[in-house]
């Protein structure tokens, strides 16, 4: 159930609080868990910044209020029970005290991956690095990716007909990069992507 308000939830089956998973908006990762108490809920639908109840220091608190990593508010579901939150958030840099972006690990799997790598082609876009080979890539322009792109696909269909499963997904891989930086030069992404399949699905 979409939560705007705080009146389905149930604080009275944990004195006051209620358990909140933070899932990347995004990717599915999950991120870290907390709790929240009804004004934690209600500060976080009214500002979109992801707040908790400390129980250590006894007070709401802000994920970021000090590093300025904070949890944008994305949306928030209530589940079947009434007593548990899944807080959907995009992250501003890593959502672990100790520096990992889950703080349930950095091991990242199926679309987690993909938002992993769609990340660093964005930063390569953003903050060139010398002997970066994707920023090389932005370096050259639009023409030059789609080149790519194009050369990635043939060589995939050529490997397709052929018996070597490696070197066919050696290929699909390399397609599948250059792609993820072609959406990238064009100021779009893979969600944008999604966005139209779940369209055409529907």
């Amino acid at each position: 159930m979409k939560l705007q308000t705080t009146d389905k939830i149930d604080f009275d089956k944990s004195q006051g609080l209620v358990p909140a998973i933070v899932q990347h908006a995004k990717s599915g990762l999950v991120l870290m868990l907390g709790y929240m108490n009804e004004e934690a809920v209600q500060k976080t639908l009214d500002t979109n910044k992801v707040t908790f109840f400390s129980r250590s220091k006894n007070r709401l608190w802000t994920k970021g209020e000090t590093s300025g990593h904070f949890l944008n508010l994305h949306d928030i579901r209530l589940d079947c029970d009434a007593d548990a939150l899944l807080v959907q958030a995009i992250p501003i840099g890593p959502t672990c005290h100790t520096g990992t972006s889950s703080c349930f690990g950095e091991e990242k799997f199926g679309l987690s991956f993909m938002d992993h790598l769609e990340e660093t082609i964005r930063d390569r876009h953003q903050n060139p690095s010398r002997g970066s080979y994707t920023s090389s890539l932005f370096e050259k322009g639009l023409d030059k990716i789609a080149q790519k792109v194009g050369e990635e696909a043939v060589e995939t269909v050529i490997e397709a007909k052929n018996q070597d499963q490696e070197r066919f997904l050696g290929e699909t891989a390399d397609l599948l990069y250059h792609l993820l930086v072609l959406l990238r030069a064009k100021n779009v992404g893979l969600q944008d992507v999604l966005g139209v399949l779940k369209s055409r699905h529907q």
